[in-house]
């Protein structure tokens, strides 16, 4: 299994060859084409799987997101979006956890949530998905 982009406000993880890329109208072509570059970059450059989830998380959203990290493999790492209720987890399995340790995350996290505060999803993505394979290191 690859990275995944998921169906924006699609209440779960879809997979496909590369994901179902789509969704209601909140990427553009061009946000979503840049969004599987750099999913498809991170996974090959650091051999984990790196997936993206954006819509509604249930409450509590971290149990929501650690439900949706279950249909994913130990070299997962997850990226758990939900701009309209202003939160985003990272989630990490037993073997991306070894490579990528929680002040990593945390960076990424803080990187992440200053483009969001900006009104800008797309670039907080890519530059968390840039951060957290740089962390990771090579294969």
């Amino acid at each position: 299994m690859s990275g995944d982009i998921v169906k924006v406000k699609h209440p779960e993880l879809q997979h496909g060859p590369r994901g179902n890329i789509g969704g209601d109208g909140a990427f553009t072509t061009r946000q979503l084409a840049r969004l599987d570059e750099a999913i498809t970059l991170s996974s090959r450059e650091t051999g984990l799987v790196f997936s993206v989830y954006v819509g509604e998380l249930k409450a509590p959203t971290r149990a929501h997101a650690e439900a949706l990290f279950e249909r994913l493999t130990d070299e997962s790492v997850l990226l758990a979006v939900s701009p309209g209720q202003r939160t985003l987890h990272i989630v990490t399995g037993p073997a991306s956890a070894r490579r990528l340790p929680n002040r990593s995350c945390a960076l990424a996290a803080l990187a992440m949530r200053g483009a969001f505060g900006n009104g800008d999803l797309t670039n907080g993505l890519v530059t968390g998905l840039r951060m957290l394979a740089d962390a990771a290191g090579n294969v």
